[in-house]
């Protein structure tokens, strides 16, 4: 029974990858053309939209999303979220309408295919290099100076135990949505870990729970009140999290 879980993981792995490459490779001429130039975004972002949704159709995932408000047309936010798998970008691309830029790690950069794309349309930021992260700044501010929300996982990473629920969030988010008084938009990932974790024989098919919280405000805020802000937010994601524990304890009671 081991034995056949193991090469139903290897397969399912390999399968992933594949479904990434499928619709990039349809696609290629139309997002060529949308990396061409800023003005193309948009386009892209909806072929991203695609891409993601294919994905995640094709592992045999289906979401569902709780809302407290609704995500308003043609309005910047500061998106963040609990990470816990490869597949919470996809998830984001497919829950959120509005065109957003992802800030995330350069060693996205080195999957073949995928990283072509991602390097030329996401913020990367080497987190272990002072100047790297202070460049994001810039290249945020020009990202929402364009009217573009902007997507950052400020737990800074996954965490190696995944035992760990949520850990500390790292301050670049909520800067940056104070700099520019834009509000914070907190969404919690239930399921991703366990549908799709970094652990290889591991994972399965089924459903991904998502809940978008209400904004955060920052219009008025400064950088005193950074810290205060920071700490609701996660304590708004981490409670959501403990509950979406419970509710899974309680289906499998």
């Amino acid at each position: 029974m081991k034995s056949i879980k193991t090469i139903f993981w290897i397969l399912w792995r390999i399968w992933f990858y594949i479904l990434m490459a499928i619709p990039i490779f349809i696609m290629l001429p139309f997002l060529i053309l949308s990396i061409l130039s800023e003005k193309g975004y948009p386009y892209f972002f909806r072929m991203a939209r695609i891409w993601a949704k294919f994905i995640l159709f094709g592992m045999g995932f289906y979401y569902k999303i709780e809302k407290e408000q609704s995500i308003e047309k043609n309005k910047s936010y500061m998106i963040v979220a609990n990470h816990t798998s490869m597949t919470d970008i996809m998830l984001m691309l497919a829950i959120v309408k509005n065109p957003f830029v992802f800030v995330g790690k350069q060693e996205l950069a080195k999957i073949p295919i995928f990283g072509f794309f991602y390097k030329r349309t996401c913020i990367l930021v080497d987190r272990k290099n002072s100047q790297s992260r202070m460049a994001v700044f810039t290249k945020a501010h020009k990202r929402i100076e364009r009217g573009l929300s902007v997507c950052i996982f400020p737990e800074g990473g996954v965490p190696d135990d995944e035992t760990i629920l949520l850990d500390h969030f790292k301050e670049g988010a909520f800067k940056l949505a104070i700099q520019h008084q834009i509000p914070i938009l907190p969404i919690s990932f239930g399921d991703n870990k366990e549908r799709f974790p970094y652990t290889f024989f591991a994972g399965s098919p089924g459903i991904m729970r998502v809940k978008i919280h209400k904004q955060v405000e920052t219009f008025g805020k400064t950088e005193s009140d950074r810290k205060e802000i920071r700490e609701a937010v996660r304590t708004t994601i981490y409670t959501q999290l403990l509950e979406f524990e419970t509710e899974k304890k309680t289906e499998t009671a």
